[in-house]
């Protein structure tokens, strides 16, 4: 049975032109309303609280919302997830709010439709985001800092779109530009690396560059080749392999030192040892 089934229009039974709803009748909607949120799994009371106009709205808006976003491709199964996150969603007019969006993602990012509905699983802020005010000046900048032709944006990756210029991406290219890098330099690191854009510049880059500096006595030029080093955990991947490997006595490329993170578990120490001064001396010859 298809969730826009789930509750039936009865909001059409109780509008008469001549016959305004009595206070009965409003009493009935709003509790068909909230049956049908709840079959949803969309907590009514959230809803009602964050979106008040939610309960003077009849049951056929919040039936064409969500009948828009699955025709969209959001699965049934993820419907109520977003709805809950954005209360203010189940209100909105999806051929003003909604099919814009789709127009924007589609014809000006571009993505491809069997994609759109990713774009929204991984970031249903976008069906909130201002495509004027929010995406669109967002989609210019990164398209300046690189994001374009092979390397435009994907579903994966159009989450940027609703990071703030201001707040959120300039710090951390400024950051990056601060240890020595060119704009280029940058601009190649974020595409090769584009989930260096989410990460928090005071708790997650500030003290991954001072480990690697200062602990593990790096050259910022390896950060430049292996951009990805921002993305693995410091505490659970970079510093645990790195003590591990000066135990070991092997030095090696941050590339070769994260990506066989696996090896540690399964194999012993002086196994691991093999394995890394064998990848070491595989990359001295070439």
């Amino acid at each position: 049975m298809s969730i826009v089934q789930l509750s039936p229009p009865i909001h059409s039974q109780f509008s008469s032109h001549h016959n305004p709803p009595t206070t009965s009748d409003r009493g009935i909607v709003f509790h068909e309303k909230v049956r049908y949120l709840k079959a949803l799994k969309v907590n009514p009371e959230k809803a009602f609280r964050l979106n008040p106009e939610l309960r003077s709205s009849p049951l056929a808006t919040l039936e064409s919302v969500t009948r828009c976003l699955y025709s969209l491709g959001v699965p049934r199964a993820s419907l109520g997830r977003i709805l809950d996150m954005n209360p203010v969603l189940l209100t909105c007019n999806p051929y003003y709010q909604l099919y814009p969006l789709l127009d924007f993602l589609l014809h000006e990012v571009p993505i491809p439709f069997p994609d759109v509905h990713l774009c929204i699983l991984r970031c249903p802020r976008l069906l909130v985001s201002s495509i004027d005010n929010q995406l669109r000046p967002t989609l210019f900048f990164l398209r300046e800092l690189g994001f374009c032709g092979p390397h435009s944006l994907t579903c994966q990756t159009t989450l940027l779109l609703v990071s703030s210029l201001e707040n959120t991406l300039l710090p951390k290219i400024e950051f990056v530009k601060s240890l020595g890098f060119t704009h280029i330099e940058v601009s190649n690191m974020v595409v090769r690396s584009p989930g260096l854009l989410t990460l928090s510049v005071k708790k997650n880059l500030v003290p991954k560059v001072e480990f690697f500096l200062k602990e593990m006595n790096g050259d910022v030029s390896e950060l430049k080749r292996f951009p990805q080093y921002f993305s693995f955990s410091l505490e659970r991947k970079i510093r645990p392999r790195f003590g591990m490997l000066r135990q070991l006595g092997v030095s090696m490329p941050l590339a070769d030192m994260l990506k066989l993170d696996e090896i540690a578990g399964v194999l012993s120490p002086s196994k691991v040892a093999i394995i890394l001064m064998a990848v070491r001396r595989g990359r001295q010859k070439n």
